[in-house]
């Protein structure tokens, strides 16, 4: 081959070799950013329902179906509630029995497909919890956010923020604890939840352009009378929580951080998103690039404002060592490095933002000791 003609075809080559890679890594970032509102997060198998009785559910036996705590139980068309691990009851060598605490959608039937989830109820607050609420509108950056308010006389307020793989409804589980407290809770839905505005490039940023919203429910809440505000997120809402503590405007109205299985580690937690969804391990790198190329550079936004030293205000972490999307490691290093202002409540057997599914009674103690102060 002429040496012109084979520099040629190397050229050639060098291109096809970067676009496929371009396009591979773009298809990565895809499955792990492009995650519509509500939908489950990887990495929990479907269970088969084997059988139903009177207040008990048969399932198959893995990990998943044998957790402690309460849990929700999906399908296209269905939602129950599952309890305990009813160990003496008796069931095949491959199957779980769990307490079924209620159906409120559909029939969960032999053969049923299924998935565990942390988000408990279906509705509003007056019709999954009984509790009076207002629907409000945010004015946000892109446009107004639908929003619960459920009162309360005092004037610390909280604002509930969901993360990946739920909605608004997930911050249900905990608003009754608010509630017996007399706290208010504004429970908003920000870009890309159903009924907001969708982000600009239809991106899911893992928090990094979602916490201008938490500041719009902040100035919200300011305006309605709260004197003070506590931010309470799950998963990805928890990192919108730690960058509004970092760069809202009104961050001086903040007094206090509930954290339930942050992301901390950006880059991570997408290698786990795009892992879980089968993305070929060599891709993984690439996903990450494509995904800093095409949003920003998501980790030194996100490590700024989780460093020990840009920390104001007191916060509650509550994690776990079994959350597969958001490595533990960093809060324990964080709660480590700060013990002035960071408590850790470690949560084990808990899959990611389901800390409080796993163990309510301590994981509301928690809360009470760390509010009480605060209110």
């Amino acid at each position: 081959m002429r040496p012109a003609t084979a520099t040629a075809a190397a050229v050639t080559t060098l291109i096809g070799v970067g676009a496929a890679a371009i396009a591979a890594g773009r298809y990565a970032s895809d499955v792990a950013l492009k995650v519509p509102s509500g939908r489950p997060l990887p990495g929990d198998p479907r269970l088969t329902v084997h059988a139903t009785g009177p207040e008990r559910i048969t399932l198959t036996r893995s990990l998943a179906s044998l957790r402690p705590g309460t849990y929700g139980l999906e399908a296209p068309g269905l939602h129950a509630v599952v309890g305990p691990v009813l160990d003496r009851v008796p069931h095949a060598a491959d199957t779980v029995v769990r307490r079924l605490e209620r159906v409120e959608l559909g029939t969960p039937g032999p053969g049923a497909r299924v998935r565990l989830t942390p988000q408990l109820h279906r509705g509003t607050p007056a019709t999954a919890l009984g509790l009076p609420y207002e629907d409000v509108e945010i004015p946000g950056e892109l446009g107004p956010l639908p929003a619960w308010l459920v009162p309360g006389p005092r004037t610390t307020w909280v604002i509930a923020l969901h993360g990946l793989g739920t909605t608004r409804e997930h911050p249900l589980n905990v608003v009754p604890f608010f509630n017996r407290r007399k706290i208010p809770v504004l429970v908003p839905a920000y870009r890309g939840d159903e009924g907001a505005p969708p982000s600009p490039d239809g991106l899911a940023h893992l928090g990094d352009s979602e916490w201008r919203d938490v500041d719009a429910a902040i100035r919200y809440a300011v305006r309605r009378g709260a004197s003070q505000v506590v931010l309470h997120g799950w998963g990805t809402g928890a990192s919108m929580a730690l960058r509004a503590a970092a760069e809202s405007g009104v961050r001086d109205r903040l007094a206090g951080l509930v954290l339930d299985s942050p992301v901390l580690d950006w880059e991570a937690t997408l290698r786990n998103l795009a892992a879980a969804r089968h993305v070929p391990g060599p891709l993984l790198p690439l996903a990450v690039r494509a995904a800093q190329g095409r949003t920003g550079p998501h980790g030194d936004r996100l490590r700024a404002a989780s460093a020990p030293d840009a920390l104001r205000v007191p916060v509650l972490l509550l994690h776990g060592p079994d959350d597969t999307i958001a490595p533990w490691e960093p809060s324990v290093e964080l709660a480590a490095r700060r013990p002035d202002l960071v408590s850790l409540r470690t949560v084990r057997q808990a899959p990611h933002a389901a800390m409080w599914n796993a163990d309510p009674v301590h994981y509301e103690e928690a809360l009470r000791r760390f509010l009480t102060p605060l209110l």
